[in-house]
């Protein structure tokens, strides 16, 4: 299963299929709309890095100028969808090497009827080359016109972002240089389009959208090609973003030898990362739409950004980037494409200054990261939004305020990196000073209650978003504690085997012997009870919140947020996602198969799965398998893998719920093949849904190249 394939167009669900058919190569990706346009659209191209200001939520990717315009004339009159008739339709999206291509026949309103296919990439081989395609087959005798232009006047669901700098025509090329309105990043594209292996003879020098066009006689049967060549870069990318443009332009000959270019380094990116399942088509289609969306998205030759919420698939989030790259994301990369997660975990480290001022503005100590990050790794949580159904509300948003644990979860995936990758030289230069210093903004965090004599952290958010201002969410308590743990271990480590960088990190962060004192103690005494029978309280008072049956409200189709509302569904026990099994399964080593299975079957019910977090079934799945619930596990894991593909939410419109994307894959690997690593080798404990024939994946464990290949014998 190689193909996401639609054969209707139903244009009351054209932007959720506008997500899923996104294109990209890691550098930009574009939305699947049409290359003619269709009404009520979110056409959109992001470009990573590419921030500019906005109101309310501070900064988002600014859409970038549409490089898609072609127009289709048939003796004048113009192909739409929304005119004529649709006698035939097809999209398919080929995941192995990012090809969309959509195949229609039309009728135009006074009896024209051609049959008409686009093909476009965003090229891997070259991150700053676009291409497209167009082959009409006419069947009348007349004329056929082409217009294939590039439109500077995109905006952000109304804000526009971009002003013109200038165009031209430049060696037989077209050049639209703009320049984001606050941020100053200047964006160069460059085209150039053929049709017939001639260049198109006119061109429109149409402010803000330079066109090229061409009429041709179309006789009946004979079919026509335009290609169309597009090359962007910014200035980000370096001082002469439109001679890179340019030069992108210099190195295609025929739409055939690019795309088998393309082939070839998709071929590259799918011998590391494809899994393969037999016995299960709905898991194997999910499992590599899944990670074709992550690797669209995977910065290869840029360690400036991450990757946001919704990837670079839509306008949700607004490319921000959350706890989802480091939780759920950036694990995928670190077994298959360690470069990438590199990048990913020096876009955090490079941004250390920011979240040390941070933790400094709120009175506290270290490194504090952001709920949200985008260019400048400032907090860009939006304080005030809309309330989801009155507009007229304003519902304060306390994430950017309290949510705490993100610093922790960092921390945890440089560890993850390290132990898993074995990568000595980065961590000392790096990862050991994130480690460092996130905890040492946990200690001076943590609270002391004398009555109990421990420390606690109060009034923060955990995981599950549904519950604010609790005190001693034990996600959060355990996470600062690890942190603090593994801090202590790393600090002894580098006295070992980099004594230098541990002097230096001593002094730069005055870890004196009266801190790392008092990092044992808050180790020691942290607020962390466990129930006789090893039942974990998320949060404190939590039990005694309302407990609802969610089984007895289906069928339903909204979370249980707005049912009850923010305030109502705060006090009850329905969760967005179960933190205490998110914990669990981070630590698993530390907890036994005996709490992991109370707390499973506890905290299941309650967990709003279907409507709630979208990180949340993924890990259920992966808790399942671990209790021995393999079909339970499955159901969640489908719940999951349906997400984006069947749009569960009503919301896949606004961009690829990515950290979902992550979660399928985790739930495959470290859940059904049970691959767990150590600092003595890797082991898997496969428990694998009975209609699975074989589950087979590669990994990297220590820079080598490792192979499981698993065969079911039930």
């Amino acid at each position: 299963m190689w193909t996401i394939t639609e054969t209707t167009f139903d244009p009351a669900h054209q932007n959720h299929r506008e997500t899923i058919f996104t294109t990209g190569n890691g550098y930009l990706s574009t939305r699947g709309a049409f290359e003619e346009g269709y009404p009520g659209e979110q056409r959109a191209t992001f470009v990573h890095g590419v921030f500019d200001d906005a109101p309310i939520v501070f900064t988002e990717l600014a859409n970038a100028p549409d490089w898609l315009p072609v127009q289709v004339l048939l003796d004048g009159e113009r192909f739409n969808l929304a005119d004529g008739r649709l006698e035939a339709y097809e999209r398919q999206l080929d995941l192995s090497c990012g090809l969309l291509t959509r195949r229609v026949r039309w009728s135009s309103p006074q009896g024209r009827r051609a049959e008409i296919v686009f093909e476009r990439f965003a090229s891997l081989a070259n991150p700053h080359l676009l291409a497209l395609r167009c082959v009409v087959t006419p069947d009348f005798d007349g004329s056929l016109s082409f217009q294939a232009g590039l439109n500077l006047f995109m905006d952000n669901e109304g804000l526009a972002h971009w002003r013109l700098v200038d165009q031209a025509l430049k060696n037989g090329a077209a050049l639209l240089r703009a320049r984001t309105r606050r941020t100053g990043i200047e964006l160069a594209l460059a085209m150039r389009c053929q049709a017939g292996g001639e260049d198109l003879p006119e061109f429109w020098d149409v402010r803000g959208c330079p066109t090229f066009a061409v009429t041709l006689p179309a006789r009946r049967g004979q079919p026509i090609e335009l290609v169309k060549w597009v090359g962007i870069a910014t200035s980000r990318d370096g001082a002469d973003a439109p001679g890179l443009a340019l030069a992108a332009l210099q190195e295609v000959d025929s739409f055939a030898s690019a795309l088998e270019r393309q082939r070839q380094a998709w071929a590259q990116e799918w011998a590391r990362c494809d899994v393969v399942v037999e016995g299960d088509e709905i898991a194997q289609q999910a499992l590599r739409f899944s990670l074709y969306h992550l690797l669209i998205a995977a910065p290869r030759q840029d360690d400036r950004v991450n990757i946001g919420a919704k990837s670079l698939s839509g306008f949700g989030y607004r490319g921000h980037s959350f706890w989802d790259t480091e939780t759920f994301m950036l694990p995928v990369f670190i077994f298959t494409s360690p470069h990438i997660a590199r990048n990913l975990l020096n876009y955090r480290y490079q941004r250390l200054a920011a979240a040390r001022a941070r933790a400094l503005a709120h009175g506290f100590e270290g490194a504090q990261f952001p709920w949200e990050s985008a260019d400048s790794g400032e907090e860009v949580t939006p304080t005030w939004v809309p309330h989801f159904s009155d507009p007229t509300r304003l519902v304060r948003i306390w994430t950017g305020d309290i949510e705490i644990h993100i610093s922790a979860d960092i921390a945890y995936a440089v560890h993850l990196y390290w132990k898993v990758t074995g990568d000595d030289d980065w961590f000392i230069e790096r990862g050991a000073e994130i480690i460092l210093d996130t905890a040492k903004f946990f200690a001076s965090r943590a609270e002391w209650n004398p009555e109990r004599q421990c420390y606690e952290y109060r009034d923060v958010i955990g995981p599950d978003e549904y519950h604010e201002h609790v005190d001693n969410n034990f996600f959060t308590n355990r996470m600062a504690q690890w942190n603090l743990q593994t801090a202590l271990s790393v600090l002894d480590w580098l006295h070992r085997h980099a004594p230098h960088q541990a002097s230096r990190l001593i002094e730069r962060l005055d870890l004196n012997a009266e801190r790392l004192e008092k990092w044992k103690d808050v180790i020691q005494r942290m607020f962390l009870p466990i129930g006789d029978d090893g039942l974990i309280e998320q949060f404190e008072g939590y039990f005694q919140r309302r407990d609802v049956n969610l089984a007895a409200l289906e069928p339903r189709s909204v979370s249980a947020q707005v049912l009850f509302g923010i305030e109502g569904c705060n006090e009850t026990q329905v969760l967005k996602q179960a933190d205490v099994l998110m914990l669990l399964y981070l630590l698993r080593s530390e907890y036994s198969d005996a709490i992991l299975r109370v707390n499973y079957d506890y905290y299941t019910p309650r967990t709003d799965l279907t409507y709630g977090s979208s990180l949340g079934p993924s890990i259920q799945a992966i808790a399942a398998c671990e209790t021995g619930k393999i079909e339970e596990a499955y159901q969640h894991f489908i719940q999951a893998a349906r997400a984006d593909l069947h749009d569960v939410r009503g919301n896949a419109g606004d961009g690829i719920h990515a950290a979902s994307a992550g979660g399928i894959w985790q739930a495959t690997v470290f859940g059904f093949a049970g691959l767990k690593v150590s600092d003595e080798g890797w082991t898997v404990s496969p428990r694998l849904p009975a209609h699975w024939k074989r589950l087979a994946f590669r990994f990297y464990y220590r820079g080598e190249p490792q192979c499981v290949d698993l065969r079911n014998e039930r």
